[in-house]
């Protein structure tokens, strides 16, 4: 086998499968390998292009098999699947993955680093212990809503009426039951606050992440989810293919010459879009209620077209900030303006 090989690999938890294709795209070989000969069978192919799905512990996968003299290119899935010939199996999804990877449409997903990865797992475990809460606090007011205990909307609010609840209640099983829910609940507040807090040292730590806590509506938790996902986002070649990748941008819906435009398409990164939308609708609130911002683009839109329409016109604007932010290296400043070309300094 020369040096133009080409290598389609279908990862897997126990089973991978990998084919193996000349610079012509002529299959030269497919293979299943266990999980613990994936590793020995990299070793001794030749610097070769790999190509594998996006998916639960490719990156990973990427840097042990890149650190072997290949050249790694991942995919998001849906680009790969339309190269998968006739009915689906291991062997049929590694062909494909063979055929996408040469492709120059198909565009790759960046290898994230350790680092990276487990910033990231900060925010996922954040999330499921959001969810957590959420749901406990649910529980409580579901169970209390039965014996005719209608509790009022808030988390501060709750926990009072509970507390008043519990001073009048009888001892019995749901008394007991509440007791419980409130002290999970408790130990959820307790781990999210320790956990904001391992995130913002991380964000201190992280000169990137610092910039982009420069621009108004990101915040911690958006810049170091940002950092962790996108990198410098050196994979976008420009703002508004950032701003599409986080699916802010308008679906379309063109023929016969006829352009239509629709909803964001909400493809792409959906943790730190909805972060981008929370932030931009904070700066909205504020913004709609000072009247030394009464001129501000984001506030006439608001008032033109409505509250929500101009958050997420923000989120899209922010998120272009953020690339120009990280592909610069330097803070965002709202004053910036371009030069003109000819001008004197």
């Amino acid at each position: 086998m020369g040096k133009d090989i080409v290598v389609g690999l279908d990862l897997a938890k126990n089973v991978f499968q990998v084919q193996v294709n000349d610079a012509q795209g002529k299959k030269l070989r497919s293979k299943k390998l266990k999980r613990s000969e994936v590793m020995e069978f990299f070793a001794q192919l030749p610097p070769s292009l790999v190509g594998m799905e996006a998916c639960g512990g490719a990156h990973e996968w990427a840097r042990r098999i890149g650190s072997c003299g290949h050249q790694i290119k991942m995919m998001a899935p849906q680009y790969v699947k339309p190269y998968v010939q006739r009915d689906k199996s291991d062997a049929r999804d590694a062909g494909g993955i063979a055929e996408a990877v040469v492709r120059p449409a198909v565009p790759a997903v960046r290898i994230r680093t350790r680092a990276e990865q487990e910033l990231q797992s900060l925010h996922r475990v954040r999330e499921l212990w959001q969810k957590q809460r959420i749901a406990t606090t649910n529980q409580l007011r579901g169970l209390l809503a039965e014996f005719g205990e209608v509790m009022s909307p808030g988390a501060k609010k709750l926990r009072e009426q509970v507390r008043a609840w519990q001073g009048r209640a009888a001892d019995g099983m749901l008394r007991q039951l509440v007791e419980d829910l409130l002290t999970h609940w408790s130990a959820l507040e307790t781990q999210l606050s320790a956990l904001e807090a391992r995130i913002q040292v991380a964000h201190r730590a992280n000169a990137e992440s610092r910039r982009l806590d420069t621009i108004p509506g990101v915040g911690v938790l958006t810049a170091t989810a940002t950092v962790a996902a996108f990198g410098n986002a050196s994979t976008f070649a420009s703002a508004r293919r950032f701003a599409c990748g986080l699916g802010l941008t308008p679906r379309e819906h063109s023929s016969g010459g006829r352009e239509v435009k629709l909803g964001i398409s909400k493809r792409g990164n959906s943790y730190v879009r909805r972060l981008l939308i929370h932030g931009a609708r904070a700066v909205v609130k504020v913004r709609m209620s000072n009247p030394k911002y009464a001129n501000d683009w984001v506030v006439k839109l608001a008032q033109r077209r409505g509250h929500n329409i101009a958050v997420v016109a923000l989120a899209a604007k922010n998120a272009r900030r953020m690339w120009a932010v990280l592909r610069s290296g330097q803070a965002f400043d709202a004053d910036y303006a371009k030069p003109v070309a000819g001008t004197a300094d």
